[in-house]
């Protein structure tokens, strides 16, 4: 894998893991001697952030990792339910039904393992892996392409329930629902699962983040030093 490519995949992931908080600044010497390549590599890993709106220059602070307010939620809950919905409409008319069956006994077996952390990280590998079904098997490459640019904004927000087992388990559920309506080549009821998933989702992050003007993880978020002192 290439410096700039190595580099922009473990700033994106950390984050989306909420590991670098909104704010962090994200400066190329700093950055570069911390992930062992040269500044050229972080340089290009920050375009792409920057193009995929995980990361934004403030003033003279520089680069730094992208706010998520509550506006950009309301804004993203909206497309995600027009994409969202139809692309698992779709997959439902015509997907390939033994994916999605496999992954919905996936999901039911995740809802009873969720107490460890490294079982949490698996869930969210699987949800992943569900997108990516849904992505593929709608059958509609501009459809597909439109869902790959919102996924980074959705993991960010979906990390925002990693320390509440109750949401986590509710969302294997409403998962598992998505994924038995598309096995079964239900197009409707795959659609209404989806609007059921979002809903949910939007009024528990509401009420997690009430009276917050920006998002931020229920947990607390760990820094290393120098990354504290750099927001």
């Amino acid at each position: 894998m290439r410096a700039s490519d190595r580099a922009y995949h473990q700033l994106r992931q950390e984050i989306i893991t909420w590991r670098l908080a909104p704010g962090t600044v994200l400066a190329e010497v700093e950055q570069a001697g911390r992930l062992g390549v040269s500044r050229t590599p972080v340089r290009e890993a920050l375009s792409r952030l920057m193009a995929e709106g995980l990361a934004a220059t403030e003033g003279r602070r520089g680069v730094v990792v992208a706010e998520l307010s509550v506006t950009d939620l309301e804004q993203l809950f909206e497309l995600r339910e027009t994409l969202e919905r139809k692309a698992a409409g779709l997959a439902a008319a015509r997907g390939d039904r033994g994916r999605f069956r496999r992954l919905h006994e996936q999901f039911l077996h995740a809802e009873a393992s969720l107490d460890a952390p490294e079982e949490v990280e698996a869930y969210y590998a699987l949800v992943g892996e569900l997108d990516a079904a849904l992505d593929e098997e709608c059958g509609n490459a501009y459809l597909a392409l439109s869902l790959r640019q919102l996924r980074p904004h959705l993991q960010r927000l979906r990390r925002l329930a990693h320390d509440q087992p109750e949401r986590l388990a509710a969302s294997a559920r409403e998962h598992a629902a998505i994924a038995a309506a598309v096995a079964d080549g239900n197009p409707g009821l795959a659609a209404a699962a989806t609007t059921v998933h979002l809903s949910a989702s939007l009024k528990h992050l509401h009420h997690s983040q009430s009276g917050q003007g920006t998002l931020a993880p229920a947990h607390s978020v760990h820094l290393t030093t120098h990354e504290s002192e750099s927001r």
